[in-house]
């Protein structure tokens, strides 16, 4: 190009190196463009590959103007408008007409300081978008059915029957409100973003492990199979709580303004989680809590029909969509008579 190339900078200096990189490209656009001109800038750029990834970078960041511009002119064709397009608000069409000779050398300087401005304020644009992106999710279970939610970081959610969370995953949080019910969460590690799992009145906080959350209306069941999760309580003033610590093999069971901890052996711990293989575990259970897990994953319900049945203790594992074949073995096994009413199985003692 001549006496018109871009004046070289001082090499390793990447202002410098964008600088004549924004030049070389308006030129490129708003000048007769020789196959001279062509053969000076693929030497230019065949002399540092900083050279070439700083041109590739503008000539990207202008390519994403274009359609920016082809927004706001109104352009309806494919593709950007060509060069010298625009449209008054009117809807009228202008023509800019070409640079005079006296002008040929200050225009591309005008326009490559554009260049990377726009390159820079496209760059801040994404980054920000970035930085500010939240992935959302929500997963709903039916009655008597389990579900798993992959999560974009990594970590997923396995719920329980009748079950519903809402995820939201920042950049600086990773947040999951369980709505009703229960699940079971394996948490990617990333001790930048605390895994909260928002619930009732309480916070499950966890960078990297395994446990569940359940509610029962406003009371609480965590359970932990491994690493460590902290216990919070969200009320302020002379109803707040300190913070536990809940190692693996611990569970928490959270009733009004008081918190009960035990520490477990990690394979009953695991037990009580066999719902995610449909599966009901009970150890040493009264049937009246019996008959309510039953009820949490089947439309016919287990009522008890006197303080004596429902104190009976049984233990076992049983399906949990089975209500009917865990009835047959209460009568078989247990004073235990069922009575069939419609939609109710009620339980008497004998």
């Amino acid at each position: 190009m001549g006496s018109s190339a871009p004046t070289d900078h001082a090499p390793g200096d990447s202002r410098s190196v964008e600088q004549c990189a924004a030049e070389w490209l308006a030129r490129r656009e708003f000048k007769a463009w020789t196959d001279t001109d062509d053969a000076a800038l693929q030497a230019w750029l065949g002399a540092d590959t900083g050279h070439r990834v700083a041109f590739l970078r503008l000539q990207a960041a202008w390519s994403e103007s274009d359609r920016l511009q082809a927004l706001a002119a109104g352009w309806k064709q494919p593709g950007p408008p060509p060069r010298g397009y625009w449209t008054t608000p009117a809807g009228e069409r202008i023509e800019l007409a070409p640079r005079t000779p006296t002008h040929r050398h200050r225009v591309p300087r005008i326009a490559a300081a554009a260049m990377v401005l726009i390159a820079c304020t496209l760059a801040t644009g994404l980054g920000w978008r970035a930085y500010t992106r939240v992935d959302s999710a929500h997963l709903q279970t039916a009655l008597g059915a389990t579900g798993t939610l992959p999560m974009a970081d990594g970590s997923q959610a396995i719920l329980a029957s009748d079950s519903r969370i809402d995820v939201r995953l920042s950049r600086r949080q990773r947040h999951v409100a369980l709505e009703q019910g229960e699940a079971f969460f394996s948490v990617a590690k990333d001790p930048g973003r605390p895994f909260v799992v928002a619930a009732g009145g309480h916070d499950v906080v966890a960078v990297g492990t395994r446990f569940s959350v359940r509610r029962d209306g406003p009371d609480l069941r965590v359970v932990v199979t491994e690493g460590t999760v902290r216990l919070e309580s969200r009320a302020t003033g002379a109803a707040a709580r300190p913070a536990s610590l809940l190692p693996a093999g611990s569970i928490a069971i959270v009733h009004g303004e008081d918190v009960l901890l035990r520490s477990v052996a990690l394979e009953d711990a695991e037990r009580l989680l066999d719902w995610r293989q449909g599966l009901l575990a009970f150890r040493d259970t009264t049937l009246a809590e019996a008959a309510a897990e039953f009820n949490r994953y089947n439309a016919r319900k287990l009522v008890i029909g006197d303080a004596e049945a429902g104190a009976l203790r049984i233990g076992g594992s049983f399906r949990a969509d089975n209500a009917t074949g865990f009835v047959r073995l209460l009568e078989q096994g247990f004073p235990v008579h069922a009575e069939e009413r419609g939609e109710r199985i009620v339980l008497h003692s004998r």
